[in-house]
């Protein structure tokens, strides 16, 4: 993929001087000061190696007290700051820009869980622990907390809430907007404000977590989170079923649905081009059905008390699908190991794209039941426009969310089929945009996706969200240029 630097730091802010890092050495220690190229490099790049920045410095904290410290330093000498999680981010967030005037504060640090409330289903965790490590002590402690990614061995909570990450647990469970009862959160001018409440009820005025959480580092930084939990699930039944084509998908995911009402915790759609990256390149992969077919589903109910049979719910949805002729093959799980092995499949779909060469990317959403129309005029269109191109249209069928990415054709000119991605982009998302859907479903703004709000976003939705902007950020210190176009 063709790297691009990213574009200049807000004219209010300064690059910071000797005097400025000495400061912060003393602020949060020498060693959690970085300064040398080959510490801040990695950094400064992000997963998809789109974006490049520079900064001349990343700071470390390790406490909200440090953070806070921090900030208001930064802000009376109108030093600009890129918050940064595990730097999983696909859309450029996370990077500063290239004029080295952008200090990145890096939250890796703060990786405390504070508390794990089993009786009230809370878990209280600091911003830079990993989502794999909370999901593990919420086991521990037989408990579930629901939010499931690619990347949730590296990437953080406090990413995961700048960015309103979603995954595939969001058919029952909700993105992470909906798993979150309080934030503490560092204000741009260091001010610390203490919203770790727990209560599942509380009316008193303007929920101010909501507007920190999917707003990438632009109004202050997350340090703490008070987390909703789950009663642990008892019994999980997975199925890969091979259907001829998405209205099919459509029609088993309904049927699923109607079958399993809130039991029905997973249901991913997968196309057979995406399979064979899969089975080529992910170690260990194998195809769970005899023969291939056009389209998979992968299908998941779970339940969480011993008195249901989800064994007995799930083969009776696979029963009347065959009866009604919506699946031509299917596999159950029958371990754990093999769940998780049908999981992997889903999981491995997109980093296998890699080693197929240039991949244009778009994370979009629909109406669920306008999925199958999407794809039966969003394919032919990219189709036409690059002969030879394969798509891999894939995701979350159950919430409407695709990761529509198409790879460059066997033996093409990786960099030119690049060159061609705003194009590409273009008839996508006038696509998306025709059938009420979004451009971004949970990967975010950031740069990426910056420039093309106002052609998405209602004018009196972007004045306020400016508005919003300025009131908590007025010097414009905060991961600038991300996000708003226009914002200063």
């Amino acid at each position: 993929m063709t790297s691009k630097p990213v574009s200049s730091a807000s004219p209010s802010s300064n690059q910071p001087k000797a005097e400025h890092i000495d400061h912060f050495s003393r602020l949060i220690g020498a060693g959690n000061c970085l300064t040398a190229a080959q510490d801040v490099a990695p950094y400064c790049e992000e997963l998809r190696d789109k974006f490049h920045g520079c900064t001349p410095l990343v700071l470390k904290p390790g406490t909200s007290a440090e953070v806070s410290a921090v900030m208001k330093y930064a802000y009376d000498n109108n030093l600009a700051i890129v918050p940064q999680g595990g730097n999983t981010g696909l859309v450029g967030g996370q990077v500063p820009d290239a004029s080295g005037d952008q200090i990145i504060l890096s939250l890796e640090r703060l990786k405390t869980i504070r508390e794990i409330d089993a009786d009230s289903n809370v878990a209280i965790v600091e911003a830079g622990v990993i989502l794999e490590v909370l999901q593990q002590a919420a086991e521990d402690a037989g408990r579930f907390f629901p939010l499931s990614l690619g990347a949730q061995g590296s990437c953080q909570i406090g990413g995961n809430l700048s960015t309103n990450a979603g995954g595939t647990g969001v058919l029952a469970y909700g993105n992470m907007r909906d798993l979150v009862l309080g934030l503490e959160v560092v204000l741009p001018d260091g001010r610390l404000w203490n919203g770790l409440r727990s209560l599942r009820k509380d009316n008193t005025g303007y929920d101010l977590k909501h507007l920190f959480i999917g707003a990438e580092g632009s109004l202050g930084v997350i340090t703490a989170a008070s987390l909703k939990l789950f009663p642990k699930p008892l019994q999980q039944e997975v199925a890969f079923a091979g259907v001829a084509d998405p209205h099919q998908a459509l029609k088993l995911f309904n049927l699923a649905r109607n079958h399993a009402g809130s039991m029905l915790t997973g249901f991913e759609l997968m196309p057979r081009m995406g399979m064979d990256f899969v089975l080529a390149h992910l170690p260990g992969a194998r195809d769970p059905l005899a023969d291939p077919h056009p389209w998979y589903c992968l299908v998941e109910v779970t339940a969480t008390t011993k008195a249901l049979d989800s064994r007995a719910l799930i083969e009776a949805i696979f029963a009347q699908s065959f009866e009604e002729g919506l699946v031509d093959d299917a596999a159950l799980a029958e371990s754990q190991q093999q769940a998780s092995d049908f999981w992997a499949l889903r999981h491995g779909m997109s980093e296998v794209q890699r080693a197929e060469g240039g991949s244009i990317k778009h994370d979009i959403s629909v109406p669920v039941s306008q999925v199958p129309a999407f794809l039966d005029r969003a394919l032919p269109a990219c189709k036409e426009a690059l002969p030879g191109c394969r798509p891999v249209p894939f995701g979350h069928m159950g919430d409407g969310n695709l990761h529509f990415n198409i790879s460059q054709p066997v033996g093409a000119d990786k960099d030119a089929f690049l060159a061609r991605w705003e194009e590409i982009n273009e008839k996508v998302h006038a696509i998306v945009s025709d059938m009420g859907g979004s451009i971004s479903a949970e990967h975010g703004i950031g740069l990426l996706k910056r420039d093309l709000l106002p052609g998405v976003k209602d004018p009196i939705e972007l004045d306020l969200m400016r508005a919003i902007k300025r009131q908590f950020d007025p010097k414009g210190l905060m991961n600038p240029g991300k996000l708003l176009p226009n914002e200063q």
